[in-house]
């Protein structure tokens, strides 16, 4: 009985053990998830910063329109003025987003929108108020003090529009320009701008130069090339294959003199007394 009584005591005492440890497991499991996912989107955060902080003006201006458009918070961009007595000046420019809180998928269309918009007017090296503008709406004076209007996308966002209504109505393709973004923010972690055609098309500037070259480059190459012979390739230089030498004529076998013919043998003369 005694030994009954000490066994369902250790059992109870397991289980109750179990019990306890049981939160705290699950606690730390959560924990661990909790900071894998924050490591990954700072790196997805710090990637479309790299990406867009020339456009920005700054790496720190990136990091703010990041991070404000993804939380829906008030943007303060920064920018620094050198003065003829060799100081500088800053000027604050506060940007607040209409459209909410947004996914960084999201965060990268509007931007990548945003800089083929001006890029179109001619502004590649813009100003925060010119980003306000490009984002929120607003007019810019260009170089030769004429202003352009701007609907902006992130006001054509909230409206309710597509990204892809929206790039149509700025004269862009959305592909084009995200292409664009993607080949500029690969090529040189952000320091390529993406300048925009004439026909509204977003374009890589270096990498449509580096295009352009090699395509008037093998135009040459196949016109250089283009001959009436039949592979087309008589331009290249080939070492010259000896010709195949005239193999003599093999000298006539004379015929075979002709066997001359066997004497007829006359007819038997009939033997004397016959």
């Amino acid at each position: 009985m005694k030994t009954r009584q000490l066994t369902l005591t250790l059992v109870c005492a397991a289980v109750m053990t179990a019990l306890a440890a049981t939160p705290a497991l699950a606690q730390e499991t959560t924990t661990s998830g909790s900071g894998t996912t924050s490591t990954s989107v700072q790196q997805e955060s710090t990637r479309l910063s790299s990406q867009f902080s020339t456009f920005a003006g700054s790496d720190t201006n990136a990091q703010a329109l990041v991070n404000g458009l993804r939380d829906g918070t008030s943007i303060t961009l920064a920018q620094v003025t050198q003065n003829a007595d060799g100081t500088t000046t800053t000027t604050d420019t506060t940007i607040q987003p209409v459209t909410g809180t947004m996914g960084y998928g999201n965060v990268r269309i509007a931007l990548s929108l945003a800089e083929a918009s001006l890029a179109k007017a001619g502004i590649t090296d813009p100003t925060p108020a010119e980003i306000a503008a490009a984002l929120n709406g607003g007019s810019v004076t260009l170089a030769d003090g004429t202003t352009v209007d701007l609907a902006g996308v992130l006001a054509a966002r909230a409206s309710g529009e597509g990204w892809g209504q929206i790039a149509n109505a700025m004269g862009f393709k959305l592909g084009d320009v995200m292409r664009s973004a993607q080949a500029a923010g690969a090529g040189s972690e952000g320091a390529a701008h993406a300048n925009v055609a004439a026909n509204g098309h977003a374009e890589v500037g270096a990498d449509a130069v580096h295009g352009s070259a090699n395509a008037n480059a093998n135009a040459d190459f196949g016109s250089s090339q283009s001959t009436d012979h039949p592979t087309g390739l008589s331009g290249l230089s080939h070492a010259a294959v000896p010709e195949i030498p005239v193999v003599p004529t093999r000298p006539q076998i004379p015929d075979r003199p002709q066997i001359p013919e066997r004497p007829q043998i006359p007819d038997n003369v009939g033997r004397p007394g016959g």
